[in-house]
């Protein structure tokens, strides 16, 4: 019997040479397979050993928002309760611009080794790269980790504005085009999209205002110097509360349960198909180990599971949810495609 070097010296001359002059036309994308494969096998031989010890060091949060906008108080809330559990400190690294695009591409670019997350939010990931040229894939330079919850928004302006309901404020707008502005937590975040779904729909025109988050672009609600916003719960209940706000309904097609009282736009303003909310989730670089990510999330997870951390979400207005790697990253999918249909409807662009 031949040895397999008898089998393949064996073969015609004519199949020799082509063989070697097809090695020679492509040798330099066969280094380059061959240099990954090692990268890969080093990958896979050091992850489940690495993965024993982890985490051996302080872990970085990424949170492309400045302090008390919504995805900063989620993460700090779930943060808090993870550092016990992993029994190293949690770093909450605030990286505000561009509509969560600067901290969501630092992110992209970090080294995949556990120790730089991102408090993922659908402003950067699921609308920012439909609407403008962004320098990540949203789908394929993040590992999903874990979907903290998702959340309603809510259409607020000042007290003393001249509308008390939805259908009121439309009108306003439309008897008086490009007098009024409203305000967003920057170009491409979902409350911008929002924001231009609901102007598009009710056929008005109104100037956008974009912030470097909610915390200020709500601020200037608050002092009337921009007319409305579509922000979300956590980042207006406690103005709405406390009188400095006026809300007058909730984005999503169902009822809010942290503010039942409110009715949805599509109701209040006889817009039919207006369904908008925002979502919250641990993301990691790709190539992360699997087994680093496991870990986050079983800890995760079991923090969502908590009474006092379940309520709390709840009150602030999001929807607690805990979904994994595989259906966090089918949920991601199907925000992209949605989004990237309204924006394609729409006809968006960042401003």
């Amino acid at each position: 019997m031949k040895s397999c070097w008898e089998a393949w010296l064996s073969q015609p001359l004519e199949s020799l040479v082509a063989l070697l002059c097809s090695f020679a036309h492509c040798r330099e994308d066969a280094l380059r397979n061959v240099a990954r494969l090692f990268a890969m096998l080093a990958l896979v031989g050091t992850s489940a050993a690495f993965a024993q010890g982890y985490p051996n060091r302080p872990i970085k949060v990424v949170v492309p928002w400045p302090p008390g906008q919504a995805t900063d108080i989620a993460a700090r809330l779930v943060v808090e309760k993870l550092v016990p559990m992993l029994g190293q400190p949690i770093v909450i690294d605030n990286r505000p611009g561009a509509g969560g695009v600067i901290g969501s591409e630092a992110v992209s670019k970090a080294q995949p080794d556990g120790y730089t997350l991102l408090a993922g939010s659908s402003g950067p990931i699921s609308i920012s790269p439909n609407v403008q040229k962004v320098a990540y894939d949203p789908l394929n330079d993040f590992a999903p980790i874990c979907l903290v919850g998702t959340t309603s928004s809510v259409l607020v302006t000042y007290p003393s504005f001249p509308a008390s309901n939805v259908k009121e404020l439309i009108a306003l707008l439309k008897a008086n085009p490009g007098k009024y502005s409203f305000a967003s937590s920057g170009s491409g975040a979902t409350a911008h999209l929002m924001a231009v779904l609901f102007n598009s729909m009710a056929n008005v025109t109104v100037t956008h205002v974009p912030y470097k988050g909610s915390s200020q672009s709500v601020t200037d609600v608050v002092s009337g110097q921009v007319a409305y916003t579509i922000e979300t719960v956590p980042a207006v209940l406690s103005y709405v509360k406390s009188g400095r706000l006026k809300a007058l309904a909730v984005s999503s097609a169902a009822r809010s349960a942290s503010m039942p009282e409110l009715p949805t736009i599509t109701e209040a303003g006889d817009l039919p198909g207006y369904d908008m909310f925002a979502w919250m989730g641990f993301l990691a670089p790709a190539r992360t180990p699997r087994e680093l990510r496991m870990r986050l999330v079983a800890e995760t997870q079991k923090v969502l599971q908590m009474p006092d951390i379940r309520e709390r979400l709840i009150s602030l207005g999001y929807e607690p949810a805990g979904l994994g790697p595989e259906e966090f990253a089918e949920f991601l999918k199907k925000q992209h495609a949605r989004y990237g249909a309204i924006v394609k409807q729409a006809d968006l662009k960042a401003d």
